[in-house]
């Protein structure tokens, strides 16, 4: 372990991996992964199912081949990689004592080194999301054995080649749930079926189809679990519908006998070190608010993949650590990215999160791209750009989901037209002749 580096990269899963590889390859010579776990790839080891890949590698991958991939990416350079590594805080340059008033301050802890302060020009925070939990939901009833998150089941399965149980019902329709559900069936499981408290799944239509349909497993919309019972392990959980409020609806409960309950109820981003660091939260994403390049609150500290915002599709959470990776480089370089003028990107009618939440043109190539997720099911609408209430793009949407994250492309030169803030928002208008 060095005592300086260009880039320090924070989470070793493909984010990480992606931000580390696109910063050495744009002229950061000393770049570092600090990972807590004991390999590389993050969540996707554990992801045996195929249908990664499709957008950056142009085949279907499992996850271990994707993360593969870039595992061995990262071996072919010299980029240094910290497993069991611990990383406590992230300091902002520190005056006299600091290499330069470029550096920021990293203290980690590991087996090798111990306790150690490490300085870097530029940090990616790439440390994922984890699992909404049943303490989170406050399900009442009793405490058995037998709950668990739809991660921590798929891990108990898929790496440690335990049997989580014989009769499960899952809660939640998140993308891990339902392909948990078909990961049961297919190792001799009883999926009872999935309950999902808003009125409309919460996963991609695809998982939907190829791991519910296909194998039969009921969805429940507008459904809850209202009561856990059982003594050492689970016995019976009780559903029942609930009302727009999310309610349960007197009269409408049943009891399932069964001996587990998955949780697949959401994902929370992982920023305690964001918030320590100071770093600015947006409270719709539960992660950083970023600029265009990726660039938090802080400057000279970058993020990217889930702890941003929650990705459906891994593909996108590479894309969008290349780009943290070759801003964090570049900002070693050169000292950070020019000023000029700010503008602000919020989420109107039908929008729930932007994500970037500024851009400055003056530092966009050609075009900003903008990602954000739907309030609810939207056919045959329209997505539309305003500035100072005036329209400046329109882009049409046959189907736009919540489970599934949505992106629309401004070209450089609608930032001269337009003021300090822009509005996305989801409409159902005549049509026009598109902008863009």
């Amino acid at each position: 372990m060095k005592d300086q580096y260009d880039v320090l990269v924070i989470g070793g899963g493909p984010a990480g991996l992606a931000a580390a590889v696109s910063a050495w390859e744009n002229g950061a010579g000393k770049v570092c992964i600090l990972e807590r776990a004991r390999v590389l790839g993050g969540i996707l080891p554990q992801c045996i199912h195929n249908g990664f890949g499709l957008h950056h590698f142009k085949e279907e991958l499992t996850g271990p081949e994707y993360a593969e991939r870039f595992v061995n990416r990262v071996s072919e350079t010299s980029i240094e990689k910290l497993t069991g590594t611990m990383v406590l805080s992230v300091e902002p340059p520190a005056g006299g004592d600091a290499p330069s008033p470029l550096y920021k301050t990293v203290y980690v802890m590991n087996p090798e080194h111990g306790y150690k302060a490490v300085s870097a020009k530029a940090v990616v925070l790439t440390m994922g999301c984890r699992e909404r939990t049943r303490g989170a939901l406050g399900i009442p009833g009793s405490r058995p054995a037998g709950v668990f998150t739809a991660g921590t089941a798929q891990l108990y399965m898929n790496i440690e080649g335990y049997r989580i149980g014989r009769k499960v019902l899952i809660l939640g329709s998140g993308d891990i749930g339902l392909i948990m559900a078909r990961r049961l069936t297919l190792e001799g499981a009883e999926v009872l079926g999935v309950y999902e408290v808003l009125p409309y799944p919460g996963g991609l239509n695809r998982n939907i189809v190829q791991c519910l349909d296909d194998f039969n497993i009921p969805l429940h919309l507008s459904h809850t679990v209202i009561d856990i019972r059982g003594d050492k392990r689970v016995e019976q959980v009780v559903t029942a519908q609930v009302d727009e409020k999310r309610n349960p609806v007197p009269g409408t409960e049943k009891t399932h006998d069964c001996d587990t309950l998955l949780l697949s109820v959401g994902l929370i981003p992982e920023n305690e070190l964001s918030r320590q660091t100071g770093i600015e939260i947006d409270p719709r994403t539960g992660g950083p608010v970023v600029f265009e390049n990726m660039e938090t609150s802080t400057p000279g500290v970058f993020a990217s993949g889930n702890v941003v915002h929650v990705h459906d599709l891994v593909d996108y959470v590479t894309a969008e650590g290349l780009k943290a990776g070759a801003s964090a480089a570049r900002y070693a370089r050169t000292g950070g990215a020019s000023g000029g003028s700010l503008v602000s990107v919020r989420p109107g009618q039908g929008v729930r999160y932007t994500v970037p939440q500024k851009i400055r043109a003056e530092n966009l190539d050609k075009s900003a791209e903008i990602f954000f997720r739907s309030t609810d099911i939207f056919k045959d609408m329209k997505v539309v750009v305003t500035s100072n209430g005036a329209t400046i793009a329109r882009f049409s949407r046959e189907y736009m989901a919540p489970g599934e994250m949505e992106k629309i492309t401004l070209p450089k030169s609608f930032f001269a037209k337009i003021g300090d803030e822009i509005e996305v928002s989801i409409r159902k208008e005549a049509p026009r002749e598109e902008a863009s």
